[in-house]
C-alpha cells in the first residue's frame, strides 16, 4: 500500500512541478522512447536470470505490493505451536513427537495452525530439527551450526529478487541514455529542418534520459528496499524457531523456551510478556 502511495507522490511531484512551471505534459509522452528503455531493460533482466530466478523475482514483486503476513498474531501462533510441541516432549518424551514430525499434515498439534502448516519451508525446518532432536545423534552446538548454515542459505535465496531488481535499477538510466542517443542520431539526420522542429526532436531525445533516471530512482530503487525488507522479515521466523529449539535442547522449560523466541522478534511484531503469558495459558486450557 505504501509503495503505491509513494509512486503517486513521485509522479505527482515531478509531473505536477513540470506542469506548474509551464511545461507541456504532452511533450513527455514518447512511446518509442518507452519501448526502447523498457524493451532493453526487460531483455537484459531475462538474459541475466535463470527461469527459477525470473519466477522467484516476479513472485516477490507481486508480494511486495501486499501487506505483511508476519503479524503479532502470526508469531503468537508460531510460538504457540512450538510451546505445544515442547510441552508434549516434556510430558511424554521426545519419541512422542515421531508421528507429528513424520506426518505434520496429520498431526493434531500442527492442524491447529493452518497458516503455519501452509508454509512448507517453515514446517520442514521445524520437523527436520525436531527429527534430529528425537534421533539424539547431535548436540546443541552442532545443531546450532547447522541451523545457522540453513538460515544463511535461506536468506541468500530470499535476497535474489532484491539483487536482480537492484541491477535492473542500475541499468535503466543507461538504457535511457541509449534511447536519448538514438534520438540525437535521428536529430542529426534531420538538420535540414528549421530550428523550431529541431528543438522538438532534441526535446524528444532528452525524454529518454529523463525516463531512464525516473524509472530507476523513482520506481525500481524503492522496490529494492521493499524486497530487502521482505526478505529480512521472512527470515526472522526461522531465527525464532532456532532459538526456541536450542533453548529446549539446553534443558529449559517450554514456557521459558518460547520467551527466548519472543525476545528475538522485531519490536513491531513482538508480543508483550503478558500477551505471551496469557496466550500460553489459553492454549493450556484447550
Amino acid at each position: 500500500m505504501f509503495i503505491i502511495i509513494g509512486y503517486v507522490l513521485v509522479m505527482g511531484s515531478i509531473f505536477g512541478g513540470y506542469a506548474m512551471a509551464g511545461g507541456h505534459l504532452g511533450g513527455l509522452w514518447q512511446p518509442l522512447e518507452v519501448v526502447m528503455i523498457a524493451g532493453g531493460a526487460i531483455g537484459a533482466f531475462v538474459s541475466a536470470n535463470s527461469m527459477h530466478g525470473l519466477k522467484h523475482t516476479l513472485s516477490a514483486l507481486g508480494a511486495s505490493f501486499k501487506g505483511s503476513a508476519f503479524s503479532k498474531t502470526y508469531y503468537l501462533d508460531v510460538l504457540g505451536l512450538l510451546f505445544e510441541l515442547l510441552a508434549k516432549v516434556r510430558k511424554e518424551g521426545l519419541m512422542s513427537l515421531e508421528g507429528d514430525v513424520e506426518e505434520p499434515e496429520k498431526s493434531v498439534i500442527f492442524s491447529k495452525y493452518p497458516a503455519i502448516l501452509a508454509d512448507h519451508h517453515l514446517v520442514e525446518f521445524i520437523t527436520d530439527y525436531l527429527r534430529m532432536m528425537v534421533g539424539g545423534n547431535l548436540n546443541a552446538m552442532e545443531i546450532e551450526t547447522l541451523m545457522d548454515n540453513e538460515i544463511e542459505t535461506h536468506h541468500h535465496e530470499a535476497m535474489h529478487p532484491s539483487h536482480a531488481v537492484s541491477k535492473l535499477a542500475d541499468a535503466t538510466p543507461a538504457f535511457g541514455i541509449v534511447a536519448a542517443v538514438m534520438g540525437v542520431v535521428h536529430t542529426m539526420e534531420s538538420l535540414q529542418l528549421p530550428p523550431s522542429e529541431l528543438g522538438i526532436l532534441i526535446g524528444h531525445a532528452l525524454v529518454g534520459t529523463f525516463l531512464g533516471i525516473l524509472i530507476s530512482y523513482g520506481f525500481f530503487a524503492p522496490l529494492v528496499s521493499v524486497l530487502e525488507a521482505k526478505a529480512t522479515e521472512a527470515g526472522k521466523v526461522y531465527q525464532v524457531v532456532k532459538v526456541v529449539l536450542l533453548a529446549s535442547l539446553n534443558g529449559f522449560a517450554p514456557q521459558t523456551c518460547v520467551e527466548f523466541g519472543r525476545k528475538v522478534l522485531f519490536s513491531t511484531e513482538r508480543p508483550t510478556f503478558r500477551e505471551m503469558e496469557e496466550d500460553i495459558k489459553a492454549r493450556k486450557g484447550k
